[in-house]
């Protein structure tokens, strides 16, 4: 059995203020680490405080770190850096950092590999443009980004990592993919890893699904065979949302 994930996407928002209230919030309510991986990546500045106060049943991680271990690369945070934070997770490849911050296959490939050297469990993420979609691209655009990214990346590393199918067109749109969508884009995922590896190794990594994924979706999405969970935008935002979101992925 693969354990479900919920991990939260806050993206630029929340002062230190507001993001310590939104933990104390959530502290004590959320089902245990047994049951549910929940994460919060938040931004990098206060990712050192909302490790000190998570508890138990908390995960913190980043939105994105730089490949190189150090250098001249003014405003990026190393692979380093994060993990002397004591974080756990990092999100590479989102499709607003590919967007507006000229992420490439090539990079996240970089970043995969130098967040795995720091003990940092990469969350990689996926996913078509509404064009893609329309015009029937989806694999095509899922075989290239997934067969980049994991390029020399070995079998013993998959269980570090986790996978994020995020239609680019269902992102802050509102717009959710249908849940048999988004599970035969998941399983398309899943094939790609057993022709890359291996069919156990398809059958026990973690492959969540985003494009706003709320409390009133996330129960039939979690249903389906190849959805082992969400990364979540807007929802994670509010903890009372967040509470019920991870309760009802379990």
């Amino acid at each position: 059995m693969r354990k479900p994930v919920m991990a939260g996407n806050w993206k630029m928002n929340k002062t230190r203020d507001e993001a310590l209230e939104f933990i104390y919030a959530v502290s004590d309510k959320l089902p245990s680490a047994s049951q549910l991986d929940s994460i919060i990546c938040a931004p990098a500045i206060i990712l050192r405080d909302l490790v000190k106060r998570k508890g138990d049943n908390l995960k913190i991680g980043a939105q994105n770190v730089h490949f190189a271990e150090s250098g001249a690369y003014t405003g990026e945070i190393s692979p380093m850096m994060l993990t002397s934070t004591g974080v756990e997770y990092v999100i590479l490849g989102h499709s607003e950092r590919r967007a507006y911050f000229n992420e490439t296959d090539e990079t996240v490939n970089l970043k995969i590999k130098a967040a795995l050297a720091n003990n940092l469990k990469p969350i990689v993420c996926c996913g078509e443009s509404l064009e893609e979609r329309e015009s029937n691209a989806t694999h095509d655009v899922l075989d290239r980004q997934i067969n980049k990214a994991f390029e020399g990346i070995e079998g013993k590393d998959l269980e570090n990592i986790i996978i994020a199918y995020e239609p680019i067109w269902a992102i802050g749109t509102g717009k959710v993919a249908s849940a048999e969508m988004a599970d035969e884009a998941c399983g398309y995922i899943r094939s790609l890893i057993a022709k890359l590896y291996c069919p156990h190794c398809a059958e026990e990594i973690r492959i969540l699904y985003g494009g706003s994924v709320s409390t009133k979706s996330v129960s039939e999405l979690m249903a389906q065979p190849n959805i082992d969970g969400g990364l979540v935008g807007g929802a994670s935002l509010k903890s009372d949302s967040f509470i019920e979101l991870c309760h009802k992925a379990i």
